[in-house]
């Protein structure tokens, strides 16, 4: 029991991992875990064979930014991030864009203290929490520090919560014994298995004010970068997590009050292969239709050289305007506006603003194919807090 604000709940406190008594993975779950190792080993097959597995990465990381904020509540699209990115006015609020783009800052950090040899600790989880609160809603919620009051998910307040996690005081040692479960390497569970029941168990211990999350979702990617599962991180659950959302949070419930790893990790895994499969029909569909754009484009004979490197900007830059075209390409303003015009009359940019200055210019397929899944919906089930 906690008293919090004058009154008495009950919060839950995990016992450290590995889970007891230990997990049964039967044949159902080893059977999952292949399908999951299968879909992720095309995956890392498909990014291979891209002409550029930056750009894919790009824009991929941008697309799990979107949805994992959306999880939490924002109505932010990828459009609007583009267009923020791009230094044109959103038509979501500024506050939701600018948490979405807090979560590609935190991201693009965390891989690349990784990268840099720093392990997956504390302090690096600390360290990603406070970029991703920098700036925006959630600033002012002690980006960086470890919480130092009761936080709850769902209800109004803690006596009236669907989940209450630790008091405030454990968190530093149920965070401690998650560092050691990261560490170590006498728990000789696959990776993924690892993914899963760190994730759980950082969700439970929920040990920041804000930005949980998010955070519990860039661990799973951070853990299996870590490990070397992929040579890009091109998997991002937050999709799988945002259409199975009552689910998502049955499973994490199930875990705290019947202990049903078992189950979560069937949810888990299935996730993966599902989310693998998707981003490998998603690159292969981007590579067709850069590949298709490109034949139009090489048609139109003397212009063509324009048109193509304005294509090949437009891949990185979906949402573009004159003035950053101009920039990046070192092109004359006729030049360019007659290159924009082909790339409309061939149904492959359209412009977006319906002005006549400032005007901004999209990608439209390439978006659509980005875009899917991310439809802004208002926020269901239990929030984070």
């Amino acid at each position: 029991m906690n008293a919090t604000s004058g009154e008495k709940v009950q919060a839950f406190v995990p016992n450290p991992l590995p889970p007891s008594p230990p997990l049964k993975l039967d044949v159902p779950i080893q059977a999952l875990l292949e399908q999951a190792h299968i879909a992720l080993g095309r995956l890392d097959g498909v990014s291979a064979i891209l002409p550029d597995p930056s750009l894919f990465l790009y824009m991929y990381v941008r697309k799990e930014a979107v949805l994992s904020s959306q999880i939490e509540g924002t109505q932010s699209s990828l459009s609007d991030l583009l267009m923020f990115e791009s230094e044109a006015a959103p038509g979501a609020p500024m506050d939701d864009v600018k948490e979405v783009s807090r979560y590609v800052a935190a991201m693009d950090y965390g891989l690349k203290r990784l990268r840099e040899g720093f392990p997956l600790s504390l302090r690096l989880i600390r360290e990603v929490h406070g970029v991703l609160l920098a700036e925006g809603r959630g600033s002012e919620r002690a980006p960086g520090e470890l919480r130092r009051s009761q936080n709850w998910i769902g209800g109004t307040r803690p006596g009236n919560a669907v989940f209450v996690p630790p008091p405030h005081e454990e968190v530093l040692q149920c965070m401690g014994s998650l560092e050691e479960f990261l560490h170590d390497k006498s728990e000789r569970f696959p990776t993924l298995i690892k993914a899963a029941l760190s994730h759980v168990q950082f969700e439970t211990i929920h040990p920041f004010l804000d930005g949980n999350g998010r955070l519990g979702r860039l661990l799973i990617t951070f853990l299996l970068c870590e490990a070397g599962i992929l040579r890009e991180p091109l998997l991002y659950l937050s999709l799988y997590f945002k259409t199975n959302r009552q689910q998502y949070y049955e499973h994490l419930q199930g875990v705290r009050s019947d202990g049903d790893w078992e189950g979560w990790l069937a949810f888990f895994l299935e996730g993966v292969a599902t989310t693998a499969n998707q981003a490998s029909q998603t690159a292969r569909q981007i590579l067709n239709l850069f590949e298709a754009d490109g034949a139009k484009l090489a048609k139109l004979g003397r212009s063509a050289g324009s048109a193509l490197r304005v294509h090949n900007l437009m891949r990185r830059h979906p949402v573009l305007s004159i003035a950053k075209a101009v920039e990046k390409l070192d092109l004359s303003h006729p030049t360019l506006s007659k290159a924009l015009s082909n790339l409309i009359k061939l149904g492959i940019v359209r412009e977006v603003t319906g002005r006549k200055r400032d005007r901004l210019f999209a990608y439209g397929q390439y978006l659509a194919i980005l875009n899917e899944g991310t439809e802004v919906a208002p926020a269901e089930g239990a929030t984070s807090q």
